[in-house]
């Protein structure tokens, strides 16, 4: 009897819509959650990822994950799932975005001012901001989610490749960084 008084339908359904979401983490549903900047961007980033390793379903997957994370933390969000402290974590990790967001601008815009360990220290802030945020409402399976897309965008090869003079990856990192540009201009970054 006991474990029917802890059961909550609320609980249920909140943990039904983040994996029926995830799951379908397609255009459709990510339009949702998504705008169409936002949707740009990831566009152009999945370029990125796929022109610099050669490999679609690597660039595929690192993309899916970013969205099922957008779309996971929607549902928390727009659930009320946050504590206080959560939505204070949430706020530092929104600025600590936006302040990766505009050097990422500025190392691109401004030629030789490229500072790798600044962008992996800012990334690596990002990510312990977010796993902190969901730690709580989300499985390990999608932490390492977090962990992996992380580790792809900190890896120095890579963030070289892309922000040395004149990279290979220019135009699309161009693309990105107008993107970008727009988002912060609407606010969404």
């Amino acid at each position: 009897m006991e474990m029917a008084e802890s059961f909550k339908a609320k609980d249920v359904g909140l943990r039904a819509q983040k994996k029926i979401l995830s799951r379908m983490a397609n255009k459709t549903v990510a339009k949702v959650f998504i705008d169409e900047t936002t949707g740009s961007l990831l566009d152009n980033v999945y370029r990125l990822m796929k022109a610099y390793t050669g490999n679609k379903k690597e660039a595929e997957k690192i993309v899916k994950n970013v969205i099922k994370t957008v779309i996971k933390l929607g549902v928390l969000y727009r659930n009320g799932q946050f504590s206080q402290e959560e939505l204070r974590t949430a706020e530092r990790f929104k600025q600590k975005f936006h302040a990766t967001a505009m050097a990422i601008v500025s190392f691109s815009e401004v030629d030789f001012s490229y500072d790798r360990a600044y962008l992996m220290q800012a990334l690596t802030e990002c990510c312990a901001s977010l796993r902190l945020l969901v730690k709580r409402h989300l499985t390990d399976k999608s932490l390492n989610r977090i962990e992996s897309t992380f580790a792809f965008f900190t890896n120095p090869a890579f963030l070289d490749a892309v922000f040395c003079h004149n990279s290979e990856y220019a135009d699309i990192l161009n693309r990105i960084v107008a993107d970008m540009n727009k988002a912060l201009d609407e606010g969404g970054m």
